[in-house]
């Protein structure tokens, strides 16, 4: 007879609730609520877009190639462009341009480093194929059919498929490239242009959608199998102008379009049927994709009407993607709020806040917090940079008012160092050690909403570029002194903001805002990927956070407890949240939430 252990090679155990050191798929028994259970990952259920930063140059009908991370646009109108741009994951570079300027091309590629740009329209439709090869395009072999809007194409630069488009009328050719020529094959079976078009090699690609010579939107979607089409299951919306990534022709994705009218559908092929999710946030048409999973892909530029060339930019992440959440971690020895903060999920620091003014350290080790030397001088509304072992706590609210006072840390103890030029409290901060730190905006004497900002070499503050928006209670993160993150905040007329503003080392810039206005939250992570924790919102106290992806804000779960002025440290992948003032009523709290990029779901074993 088989047993659990013999199948899985442990015994159920048996714990007073959840079992420690559980492992996925791990089965136990809990005593006190008399029952099995077992762990498994917390998922999403749904794929999602997130908006990701803006194409250097907005463009319809372009060409795209490459991954998610790895992707590459060049082309496109209007009237005809030859620029390149690559995608890293997090923002678009300019690199050189095609040799032959034109709309209406397609592209062929798996990585942003080797690429085919096929045929398209200068005025007249051309055949040009140019070869990526990471730095400069190179003419090669034209196509033996000229032609532009095409029904799709897929593989890669020595191993490629185009078919469908549009010469005097739309065609149904398919050509294979072989690295050095093109090859006409066997047709498609409906002739058609402007369609989608997946697969990773010349011998096996999906036809999807497209329209025919007299405007008709089609739903057919043809199988190559390297030698013929078939046609197979079609698309729920029939639909032309999309775009797909380079995904295996076993599963994919065909996203946004001209139904008629610019649609933002999203649909999803499991190498049998298609199925409708989760809408694109802008819906467009003429735009270019790139990926090589379902699950993952971008969608840039497009149309949103007449000659209307879009920048924008959007990320696919498919289901099965963590779910971040916050647990309790230990509790502060005193319950405070408006602290300094430095440091980690694991090697944390909390300096003096509210009540009284306080002066007192605490530093955190993943586990439980620890009272060390306390600051020279105590206040309230201060900031902190850097680590445990090597931060700053500078500005605040004294019982004579706002001050300039700097203090350092060495990890045993503080020393008043060079003060800041403009005393305030409530501001925003970012910083890697007390050797370079950033100080911006913040409430001065006088009660005065200031743009301020400062900078730390390590000896003295220097003032440089204001923030755009003046603000009091903002939240601030960054690794360094030259690239830091600004949110949140209350504006003179005590009106709570959205307003983003990033930070390259010279000046801010405006852009992506929170999805929901607050002041008094925490923030933690780089300019590139922050968390905005709790605050006070519209509604009084608020839970909620917010991810920052280096392009937009995604709400994600929420603290276990309300509070605004907490301390915030460590990243978006492990995250701390501690102190602050609960809401009701308003008290100090020393509660410590950890926050962790994935998390489990406990099953019970029933017998229903």
């Amino acid at each position: 007879m088989s047993t659990y252990k013999k199948e899985v090679g442990t015994a159920v155990q048996n714990a007073a609730g959840t079992l420690s050191g559980v492992v996925e798929g791990q089965l136990w028994y809990d005593s006190t609520a008399a029952s099995f259970k077992y762990q498994y990952p917390n998922v999403t259920t749904a794929g999602a877009w997130a908006t990701g930063n803006n194409m250097n140059t907005g463009r319809w009908n372009l060409g795209g190639a490459g991954t998610y991370n790895a992707g590459l646009a060049f082309g496109g109108g209007e009237p005809y462009f030859n620029e390149t741009e690559s995608y890293n994951g997090t923002s678009w570079t300019e690199l050189n341009n095609l040799n032959n300027a034109r709309r209406n091309l397609t592209g062929l590629g798996t990585n942003n480093t080797a690429a085919l740009a096929v045929g398209g329209y200068d005025g007249a439709v051309q055949g040009y194929t140019e070869s990526w090869n990471g730095t400069s395009w190179t003419e090669v072999n034209d196509l033996n059919q000229a032609r532009s809007l095409y029904a799709g194409r897929s593989g890669t630069n020595t191993a490629g498929l185009v078919f469908g488009g549009y010469f005097t009328d739309v065609v149904a050719n398919t050509e294979s490239w072989n690295g050095t020529s093109w090859t006409e094959v066997n047709d498609l079976n409906t002739a058609r242009n402007i369609a989608g078009g997946m697969g990773q090699t010349n011998t096996a690609a999906l036809g999807v959608s497209g329209e025919n010579g007299v405007g008709t939107k089609l739903a057919i979607t043809e199988l190559w199998n390297g030698t013929s089409w078939a046609e197979t299951t079609d698309v729920n919306t029939a639909r032309s102008d999309g775009a797909t990534g380079q995904t295996p022709t076993t599963s994919g994705v065909w996203f946004g379009g001209d139904a008629p009218g610019l649609s933002a559908l999203t649909e999803l092929w499991n190498g049998t049927s298609w199925a409708e999710t989760t809408d694109m946030n802008t819906a467009r048409k003429q735009l270019a994709g790139a990926g090589l999973a379902q699950g993952n892909a971008i969608a840039f530029g497009g149309s949103s009407g007449p000659s209307t060339g879009l920048t924008a930019t959007e990320e696919w992440t498919g289901a099965g993607a963590p779910i971040g959440a916050w647990s309790t971690g230990g509790n502060m020895n005193t319950a405070r709020s408006f602290m300094a903060n430095a440091g980690t999920q694991t090697a944390a620091l909390g300096a003096g806040g509210n009540p009284s003014d306080s002066n007192l350290t605490e530093l955190y080790d993943g586990t439980s917090w620890t009272e060390v030397n306390d600051l020279n001088t105590g206040r309230r509304a201060l900031a902190g940079a850097g680590t445990q072992t090597s931060a700053l706590a500078f500005a605040g609210n004294t019982p004579g008012g706002v001050t300039a006072i700097n203090e350092s840390w060495n990890g045993t103890s503080w020393t008043e160092v060079a003060d800041l030029n403009t005393a305030r409290e409530s501001r925003g901060n970012a910083g890697t050690d007390n050797e370079a730190a950033l100080l911006f905006g913040g409430n001065a004497s006088g009660d005065i909403r200031v743009g301020n900002t400062e900078t730390w070499n390590g000896t003295s503050w220097t003032e440089v570029a204001d923030l755009n928006t003046a603000r009091r209670q903002l939240a601030g993160t960054g690794a360094t002194n030259t690239e830091a993150l600004a949110f949140g905040g209350e504006t003179p007329g005590s009106a709570q903001v959205t307003n983003t503003e990033s930070w390259n080392g010279t000046s801010w810039t405006e852009v992506n805002d929170l999805n929901t206005a607050n002041f008094q939250s925490a923030g933690l992570g780089s300019y590139t990927a922050a968390l905005n924790v709790g605050g006070n919102g519209p509604l009084g106290f608020t839970a909620n956070t917010e991810e920052w992806n280096g392009a937009s804000w995604t709400e994600v779960n929420n603290l276990n407890t309300a509070r605004q002025g907490s301390g915030g440290a460590g990243t978006t992948s492990a995250g701390l949240a501690f102190g602050g003032s609960d809401p009701s009523p308003p008290a100090v709290t020393a509660a410590t939430e950890e926050w962790s990029s994935s998390s489990n779901v406990v099953q019970t074993i029933t017998t229903s």
